[in-house]
């Protein structure tokens, strides 16, 4: 997501960046190319309108300082506009400090209701220590309560239903539930429509009156642009819903509904689904998204990933092996294994500064640390531990036993050795401190 928006900008900003003065002309020129790429990224007209006014309005007549080309100026305050205009800060889902808290999902058919029902009921137990309860409220689309009872047991999360046909009973009778199974979170998954409805939107306020949701979030397509807008907008007229779950924002889509939503409806955007998997889901961070866009990374959701699911104990480990050169294949796999759960390759490279808008010249192979670990795999207990044992034969079992042909092992081999003279000379500086400096990295420093 963002890609192509994100390549504009930054042949704009080159652009721009060779200008030694801000004139009315250049500004002109630049925002009109900006404009051109956010209408075509499907931002709504309105907003896009808004947007370069502000820009424009605080550019001519700026003066620029010796250290501060007028490119970095126009591209700090676009950075800053955009910012304000996804929320400016993180809005979050407050917790009740007694009783349960009820959240209740609500969007059309196919936005992904249940999934990130699921997605966010496993993110709370994770980040907030919760012990939610998932409510099938939706009674109208086929297999939707067995879609939500195979989520929750793929996450071993409770799932309360009814054979009912009255949606209000059932979300009532779930809180008594919760109350009297010690659930402090309750999640509604209500029903949708291919479209909006009357009967629908009066199901959902009588569920909002009788329930009382603490929470309601409504779940929109992003990969549909401007039409989850317009839902979102329907949609908050009737509910006065408090924030949006945008979701597939893994996808193809343009971007349009992200940089349009807030503005639109008034309402931040809290969660973000980031793939198929069901912890996929992160918070939604404004200043995050806006250095995305504008290829600068996002360093802070790079460290938050590595907190979140790397094993600091087994990191701290592995940091003592390599500080001691005592570093093995063994280690080297337990490595592979940890980054893996951060995500694809891909996914992290696009966190880093300056690569995002340059992965699509790439050749990532998002295979390789599946051919590594069968190399690896293949090796006895003894070769893993002393790799300097690795001979012709034992590199041709390896080679057969693993798929993959004695060239890559020479290939593997090469690359450990060089990582290994790499990590001898990291020892300099100490690689321990490096290693617990990603579990409490300050911010980075903007490219401005």
């Amino acid at each position: 997501m963002f890609e192509e928006l994100s390549g504009k900008l930054e042949h704009i900003f080159k652009t721009l960046k060779g200008q030694h003065r801000i004139s009315e002309d250049n500004i002109k020129a630049s925002l009109r190319e900006v404009r051109v790429a956010l209408l075509e990224a499907d931002v709504n007209y309105n907003v896009v309108k808004d947007f370069i006014s502000r820009v424009r309005d605080r550019a001519i007549g700026e003066k620029v300082f010796e250290k501060i080309t007028p490119g970095q100026l126009i591209i700090k305050f676009i950075h800053e506009e955009l910012v304000r205009v996804l929320g400016g800060g993180t809005a979050e889902v407050e917790m009740q400090k007694s009783g349960p808290t009820v959240i209740m999902m609500c969007g059309l058919q196919g936005s992904g209701k249940t999934t990130h029902t699921a997605k966010l009921a496993s993110y709370f137990r994770k980040k907030n220590k919760k012990h939610p309860l998932m409510v099938a409220a939706d009674i109208y689309r086929p297999a939707a309560v067995d879609q939500l009872k195979t989520l929750g047991k793929q996450l071993n999360i409770p799932v309360y239903s009814e054979d009912s046909k009255d949606v209000v009973a059932i979300c009532s009778n779930a809180l008594d539930h919760a109350a009297q199974n010690k659930n402090d979170l309750v999640i509604l998954d209500t029903a949708g429509r291919l479209h909006i409805d009357e009967e629908m939107m009066n199901e959902l306020i009588r569920v909002k009156e009788k329930v009382q949701p603490h929470e309601i979030l409504f779940i929109a397509d992003s990969m549909i642009g401007q039409d989850a807008v317009t839902t979102a907008a329907e949609f908050n007229e009737k509910l006065n819903f408090d924030g949006v779950i945008l979701t597939k924002m893994d996808g193809d889509s343009r971007g349009g509904a992200a940089l349009s939503i807030r503005e639109i409806t008034g309402k931040p955007i809290k969660f973000v689904g980031t793939g198929e998997k069901l912890d996929e889901i992160e918070a939604f961070h404004p200043d995050r998204l806006a250095q995305r866009i504008l290829g600068m990374g996002d360093i802070l959701s790079l460290v938050e990933k590595a907190q979140d699911n790397m094993d600091q104990a087994e990191a701290e480990r592995l940091a003592k092996k390599l500080e001691k050169e005592d570093f093995t294949f063994e280690d080297f796999l337990a490595q592979i294994r940890q980054i893996k759960k951060m995500g694809s390759i891909k996914s992290m490279l696009k966190m880093m500064p300056g690569i995002g808008n340059k992965l699509d010249a790439m050749d990532i192979d998002e295979k390789a640390f599946v051919k590594i670990e069968a190399i690896i795999q293949s090796m006895t207990k003894k070769e893993r531990s002393k790799p300097n044992m690795l001979n012709g034969s034992r590199k041709l079992r390896i080679a057969k036993g693993s798929g993959r042909s004695v060239q890559e092992i020479n290939q593997l081999i090469k690359q450990f050795e060089q990582m290994n003279m790499m990590m001898r000379q990291i020892r300099k500086i100490g690689f321990n401190k490096l290693a617990r400096g990603m579990f409490g990295a300050p911010p980075p420093k903007r490219p401005y």
